[in-house]
């Protein structure tokens, strides 16, 4: 499915387009090197995170589970520069108290992460895929990050924080089980 050979073709156009040699000593081996790179960035377009959760533990475990500041690094679709920040998970195992490894969380946030993405999306994405995965009577994500897009370029606003959430089951229904999960993430 990835195509380095059309990518390489691609860059070297740009490297062009904006006036440079691509025979340049620093650019003769860029096209390759980004080819490598976004073979690398959007490696979750193949994968299916919901396969990361099929392994789990039947534990009796019925009170909330969350991991906090998952860091991630993903790319914004719009204009192909990363966001990164960190991500915060909780859930609630369902009435079998089935609950998975913390890593498959995380993995989970990988495999989202390596998109071209919205960080809406994302969030959702991740959400969905847990309360799929592991069929828990609740989930919540909570995503916060810094977009170098508007870093970079546009408004120019370095420090700015974008920070989604998306709740599923219980998370949604219950007030006060949401309201803990964001007194927990916070640190309270």
């Amino acid at each position: 499915m990835f195509d380095e050979a059309k990518i390489n073709e691609a860059i070297t156009s740009i490297i062009k387009a904006i006036g440079e040699d691509p025979e340049r000593e620093g650019l003769v081996d860029t096209p390759k090197r980004v080819a490598e790179m976004y073979s690398e960035l959007f490696s979750g377009l193949t994968i299916d995170p919901k396969e990361e959760l099929a392994v789990g533990f039947e534990e009796g475990h019925r009170e909330m589970i969350i991991i906090r500041d998952i860091p991630f690094y993903s790319m914004c679709e719009h204009h192909l520069l990363p966001f990164y920040g960190v991500t915060h998970i909780g859930y609630i195992p369902n009435s079998d108290g089935r609950v998975v490894g913390i890593s498959k969380l995380a993995r989970v946030v990988e495999i989202v992460a390596r998109r071209p993405q919205l960080q809406e999306r994302m969030t959702s994405q991740i959400a969905d895929a847990i309360f799929e995965g592991i069929q828990p009577d609740g989930v919540a994500t909570v995503i916060q990050a810094e977009h170098l897009c508007m870093v970079m370029r546009g408004i120019k606003k370095p420090g700015s924080s974008i920070v989604t959430s998306a709740v599923r089951g219980t998370f949604r229904s219950r007030s006060k089980t949401r309201a803990e999960f964001f007194s927990l993430i916070q640190g309270k």
